[in-house]
């Protein structure tokens, strides 16, 4: 491995470090040097994209990572992040079950809206909102702490979207799609380079009407996005990222679970997963604005600066319910509806990176100075509350009471600066990596009262991993983590909603071993250990930082072309996790909630030799059991869903035309999908995909 290669360096979630996108003429082993990611095809992914991980190569990465890539994406009609995520160990979704956007956890632990989820490895967009997928080349986890190149984050992960760009040759591509409910979208994706392919553009359109086959679920959803990369010279390039997104669909209610009797609560019989016990009025309406800027400069053959800088900004107005109080056996209950307007949610973010080559004596060094700054502002806005009568079997029409009273608003801001330092030294084999961060950091709520609630923290996060490679493209490494996460926001059903919690501290061991068989396919096993302090709903209804939860477990992943006419994605997760030290000591060594103790998916692609142009697919998605309280006084069962597809592409009239259909849970499974701060939830009915996609 060439000791001039920046990108190779551990940044990201554990050292921040970023491959500059430049080469140099002349032949100097020391200097910056481009890396390109090369070799990728099919389901495999060889590099890594996110943070100062790009470029990376997946095995030189010591830390766990999942890549989906684009070609899986398509294989699977992917439509949202949790069809994408699914493919990935330890992915749940938490409290809501789907619809309207993906809130999800990984190994357990809740990934947070405003902070986790990142564009191109860098600006924090706000998951509050579908992500489209339309404009997406991938989708990554980087799993655990990440306070060192991100800041305040809990360590369930970073998800990363990265965008798609335009290539060397001209792109235009129609794509229809829709299911049996009722769901049509089209699409347009067009890419070119022009000016002597110095400025490439990339545009992707998308919209139309959405249906989930959940009665009175329907509505619609556009994007419109725009990714343009300038090289001004052979020392300086800029890329440029806009998303717009809209969604505006009907929210089905979720299910509040009764009452513990003698320690235990009884949950209710699954009812149909068509039902729905809210009504067509009750919308969730959002939009997202995402804009993202990088100036890359090459100082020198030794040096080179990235300037990045953002900002997300996300709206909604929402009519959440849940039915609660009910009787298990008439299913007489009550919908309790939140309707909440105006809630305003922004993210900026800048970082100014330097990264260089530095001798002392015979010993070169990679170094990282990085400094950060993100300012996370929100408009919380309560709830107007009413509680109309509904059955759980056999669902009424719901009256919309007028909001007759002002929502009262909790504004809040969060900003979170930090500066950074890595080094990585290299022995023969073995690779020792080690980064420090100071964070300076103030989360203040309440705002419109007279003495706002301010939380402060000034606070070191040491990041240290040694690598060890036998061979190129075999790996052993050793990371120790320590991140800094902020407490969380109070959700809607909350006695305390829209509080924000104080920040904490978490640590984390991993012990991993990585192999690249062939180009783009790897496998990986690791084992981890992660405590952190925890946040749920309590016996009081309010949403609290309550002592502390310890994580241990198991990972696998594989992914890639097996065969010339063989893919694969493989992944699966045991988690042995329990709460500890908590005041409540009722709770202390049970399962956190919404935490399945196994998890894993399959699937697999198969190119048939009897009609060219014809792949057909089938995957397997396992969630074990989950708590649905603190208290693991009621246990949702664990569920498998089953996809099957088959997409045949032919050249019609000179142009590459795909025609395909998936089925996804296949065997119409009724099923609870996800738990979490007192709700359950069912999944989705059997839906049967199309899609035709034609070059023009």
């Amino acid at each position: 491995m060439p000791r001039s290669r920046l990108a190779l360096l551990l940044s990201g979630t554990i050292l921040a470090t970023a491959a500059p996108a430049f080469a140099e003429d002349a032949v100097d082993s020391a200097q910056l040097e481009e890396l390109v990611v090369t070799g990728e095809r099919g389901f495999g992914a060889d590099a890594v994209q996110a943070g100062g991980f790009r470029n990376a190569r997946v095995v030189d990465t010591p830390l766990t990572v999942n890549v989906i890539p684009r070609d899986v994406l398509i294989a699977q009609a992917a439509e949202g992040l949790y069809d994408a995520l699914r493919n990935t160990g330890g992915v749940t979704r938490s409290q809501l079950s789907g619809g309207t956007y993906d809130n999800i956890a990984i190994r357990g632990i809740l990934v947070e809206n405003r902070g986790n989820y990142r564009l191109n490895g860098s600006l924090p967009v706000i998951n509050l909102v579908e992500q489209p997928l339309e404009n997406k080349e991938r989708v990554e986890v980087l799993k655990g702490a990440a306070a060192l190149y991100y800041g305040f984050v809990p360590p369930s992960g970073i998800i990363n979207m990265t965008t798609k760009r335009a290539g060397l040759e001209p792109l235009t591509e129609f794509t229809l799609r829709g299911d049996e409910h009722g769901t049509l979208i089209g699409a347009l994706d067009l890419g070119r380079r022009v000016l002597d392919d110095r400025v490439g553009v990339r545009l992707n359109l998308a919209g139309g009407e959405v249906a989930t086959g959940i009665d009175k679920v329907d509505g619609e959803r556009g994007l419109v996005a725009l990714a343009l990369d300038f090289e001004l010279d052979e020392r300086v390039s800029v890329d440029f990222d806009f998303e717009h997104i809209r969604k505006d669909v009907a929210e089905p209610a979720a299910i509040a679970f009764l009452p513990a009797v003698n320690d235990r609560i009884t949950l209710p019989r699954i009812p149909d997963n068509t039902l729905n016990l809210a009504d067509s009025w009750q919308r969730y309406d959002a939009y997202a604005t995402n804009l993202l800027s990088r100036v890359d400069v090459k100082l020198s053959p030794r040096w080179a600066l990235k300037l990045e800088g953002g900002r997300a900004e996300t709206g909604r107005d929402r009519a959440f319910s849940q039915f609660e109080s009910y009787n298990l056996t008439t299913g007489e209950g009550t919908l309790r509806i939140f309707e909440t307007r105006g809630q305003r949610y922004e993210n900026l973010n800048v970082r100014a990176e330097l990264t260089g080559l530095v001798d002392t004596g015979p010993i070169e060094h990679e170094v990282t100075f990085g400094w950060t700054r993100n300012e996370r502002k929100q408009n919380g806005v309560g709830s107007f509350v009413s509680t109309p009568s509904q059955n759980l079997f056999q669902p009424r029409p719901v009256p919309r009471a007028p909001i007759t009273a002002a929502l009262a608003r909790n504004p809040s801001q969060i900003t979170d600066i930090g500066a950074y330092v890595s080094d990585r030294v290299t022995f023969g084999p073995v690779e020792l990596l080690a980064g420090v961060r100071w964070s300076d950091y103030e989360s203040a709520s309440n705002l419109l009262a007279a003495k706002p609630t301010v939380y402060t923290v000034t606070e070191a996060s040491p990041a240290v991993a040694v690598l060890y490679k036998p061979a190129r493209n075999i790996s052993l490494y050793a990371t120790y983590l320590e991140g800094l996460e902020e407490g969380g926001i109070a959700p809607a059903n909350a006695t305390n909603a829209n509080e924000v919690l104080p920040p904490a501290t978490s640590k984390q061991w991993e012990l991993g071993a990585k192999a690249e068989f062939a180009v783009g396919v790897v496998a990986s096993a690791a084992y981890f250990e992660i405590t952190r302090p925890s946040a749920f709903r309590n016996s009081a209804g309010r949403f609290v930082l309550d002592g502390e939860t310890e994580y241990r477990g198991v990972e696998f992943m594989a992914s890639g072309e097996l065969t010339e006419s063989l893919s694969l994605v493989a992944s699966a997760l045991w988690l042995d996790a329990e709460l500890a030290n908590a005041a409540d000591t009722r709770v202390i060594g049970k399962r956190p909630e919404n935490t399945p103790e196994w998890s894993g998916s399959a699937f697999a692609e198969w190119r048939t030799p009897w009609i060219e142009g014809l792949a057909l697919n089938a995957g397997v998605f396992y969630v074990g059991d989950r708590a649905v309280n603190a208290l693991n006084q009621a246990f949702i069962d664990g569920y498998a869903t089953a996809t099957f597809g088959a997409r045949l592409t032919r050249e019609i009239s000179g142009r590459e035309t795909r025609f395909q259909v998936n089925v996804e849970n296949a065997f119409d499974e009724a099923y609870w999908n996800t738990a979490g701060n007192g709700l359950i939830g069912v999944g989705p009915p059997r839906t049967i995909k199309f899609s035709i996609s034609a070059a023009l």
